[in-house]
């Protein structure tokens, strides 16, 4: 276990300090030391670790916002660049998007991301968009599973406006919601009409994959 923490502390530490070689010789260490099977839980539990503590180190004034914002990319490279051995299929996963409801602060955002990416899960990155540009974008696409992150409490109060448009729509597309006005207030979600909630990056993991699950044993 100790040579676990410690992999992960170097790792968070090379992502801090923007030393994309060294995360990426972290990365390379533990695929050599591990079976193929293991490669993505182990991969995916070492970047979602590390961009939670990040987010953690921000919200507590101890991690600079450019940190975060880089830490993100450096994240997203590396792992786009692994080609896994395992032949997990995401041929039936729901049309996902994720996105940040009228705000600018994309720290959530690109935790989840980061976290999604390192799970082998697809989705569409919208970036940050206004309700009804959202809606009319979520139509086009046809999306079944909406991620909205959110960092001020006026970004989270806005969901509830993009369920009253969807619906208006006729559209019935799922919206997981987070960040933190929702971590402060465990009831939020539901008064604004989401259909759950994650407290952290891991959570959005896990509750696509169980929406998946559910989509294929339907």
């Amino acid at each position: 276990m100790g040579h676990v923490l410690n992999q992960q502390e170097e790792f968070e530490q090379a992502i801090l300090s923007m030393d994309t070689f060294a995360a990426r010789k972290i990365i390379e260490n533990l695929l050599e030391s591990l079976p193929d099977s293991e490669h993505r839980q182990s991969i995916e539990k070492l970047v979602v670790h590390t961009m939670e503590c990040i987010g953690v180190g921000w919200e507590s004034g101890e991690v600079a916002l450019s940190q975060v914002y880089m830490g993100g990319r450096i994240c997203e490279k590396l792992l786009s660049d692994i080609t896994f051995s395992d032949t997990t299929s995401h041929t039936n996963q729901l049309n996902t998007a994720l996105v940040v409801l009228e705000d600018r602060h994309m720290l959530g955002k690109r935790i989840v991301s980061s976290s999604l990416i390192s799970a082998g899960l697809d989705f569409a990155d919208y970036g940050s968009m206004q309700a009804d540009d959202l809606v009319g974008k979520v139509a086009q696409d046809e999306i079944e599973v909406l991620l909205i992150s959110a960092l001020m409490l006026p970004s989270a109060l806005r969901v509830e406006k993009v369920r009253e448009l969807l619906e208006a729509r006729g559209i019935k597309a799922h919206i997981v919601v987070g960040g933190a006005p929702f971590r402060f207030d465990k009831q939020l979600w539901k008064q604004v009409r989401a259909d759950c909630m994650g407290e952290t990056a891991s959570d959005a993991v896990a509750i696509l994959k169980k929406l998946n699950d559910e989509k294929k044993n339907a």
